[in-house]
């Protein structure tokens, strides 16, 4: 009894320093994975268009929105060389990580816009930048090999960055703003770096920037640093807050903010469009109606347009009035030669009752014509 006594707190010592011994081992290997930074897994590392992939990260912040592409020309070392638009954007699918900064998503497999080999690329899309690829082989997708690197140049941003240049009249009205992206970067490798080609993105809110390569003419020599500039141009009518980046390697070397003021002659333009267009149809509507309605003369709401009653007599030919007709009307004419006058008479008076005729002449009434008499 007294031996058993003696070796049992012996045996719970021994175990609690193998405990102790294996936490202080497993401390360093979730330090090393939390340094590692965020990582992504695949269910399957081939599939063929019209499948899907399950998509599993770890490290990565805890309640952050991520967006996972399918992209080509890319490798986990490098990047994706192109930026998004070698990437299959149409069947991306966003995702939250947990509270632990895990997650795990199922990816439908769509071939990227150019060759691979491809990647997974996992990136947030708010706050601190953080990406990470997973290898992945479309089954069917065309293979090109990836550029090679121009020497082992490293280049690093010296000095801060800035947007040269201001916008013009034609911005007001929706022209394309532009501006000058001016950086200094340093060589810091041990070769010379020939030619670099940067990656220039501008992101609106919660977009991806959208990527565009620009190559840069000159050598920079190791421990030697050159001004670069690169120009950047929005689309028609963009306004708002864009974010300019600027990538070389695959990683990201500077950002810089741009404001872009609302392009307020498209406005002013579409309302006097609204007012002017309403008033020339109601004219020309007007001016139809004018022409079209029937015209009235006389009185006090006759057509401003009519003819005036002296204006059209004065249009009314000149009646003519027959021979026969001009010959009666005419005065007699002295046919003796004794300055006396001979009276013709009328066509529709009797001879008898020409008034021309002397009192003498005039015949009494027939005893066969009706009398009048008045009231008996």
């Amino acid at each position: 009894m007294n031996r058993r006594h003696r070796c049992g707190p012996r045996l719970w010592a021994a175990a609690l320093v193998l405990v102790t011994a294996l936490g202080l081992a497993a401390l360093p290997l979730q330090a090393t994975s939390a340094a590692e930074g965020p990582a992504v897994t695949l269910s399957k590392s081939q599939a063929g268009t019209g499948g899907s992939i399950t998509v599993s990260g770890s490290g990565w912040r805890p309640r952050t929105l991520l967006m996972m592409l399918i992209c080509g020309q890319s490798e986990p070392g490098r990047g994706v060389i192109g930026g998004t638009n070698s990437c299959a954007n149409a069947d991306g699918r966003a995702v939250t990580t947990g509270d632990k900064g895990t997650f795990s998503k199922k990816l439908p497999v769509a071939e990227p816009p150019v060759p691979c080999p491809c990647v997974v690329h996992v990136a947030t899309v708010t706050g601190d930048k953080a990406q990470a690829d997973a290898v992945l082989e479309v089954a069917g997708h065309p293979v090109k090999a990836l550029p090679a690197q121009s020497g082992a140049g490293k280049l690093s941003v010296l000095t801060d960055t800035r947007l040269d240049g201001s916008s013009g009249v034609l911005t007001w009205f929706g022209a394309p703003a532009s501006r000058t992206f001016v950086f200094t970067v340093g060589n810091v490798g041990s070769a010379p770096l020939k030619d670099p080609v940067f990656q220039v993105g501008t992101s609106h809110g919660v977009f991806a920037p959208q990527w565009e390569d620009q190559q840069w003419r000159g050598t920079i020599a190791p421990g030697r640093k050159a001004q670069i500039k690169l120009p950047v141009e929005l689309t028609s009518g963009a306004h708002g807050n864009y974010l300019v980046s600027l990538k070389f390697g695959g990683k990201v070397l500077a950002e810089q903010p741009w404001g872009v003021s609302r392009p307020w002659g498209v406005t002013l333009f579409w309302i006097l469009l609204c007012v002017v267009v309403p008033a020339a149809v109601f004219r020309i509507g007007m001016a139809v109606v004018d022409r079209v309605r029937p015209r009235r003369s006389g009185g006090a709401g006759r057509h401003r347009g009519a003819l005036h009653l002296p204006e059209l007599a004065a249009r009314v030919p000149k009646l003519r009035l027959p021979e026969s007709s001009r010959r009666a009307a005419s005065p007699p004419r002295d046919t003796t030669g004794t300055g006396t006058h001979t009276t013709t008479a009328l066509p529709w008076f009797t001879p008898d009752t020409d008034p021309g005729a002397p009192a003498g002449q005039l015949s009494a009434p027939s005893d066969n014509s009706p009398t009048t008499k008045g009231n008996t």
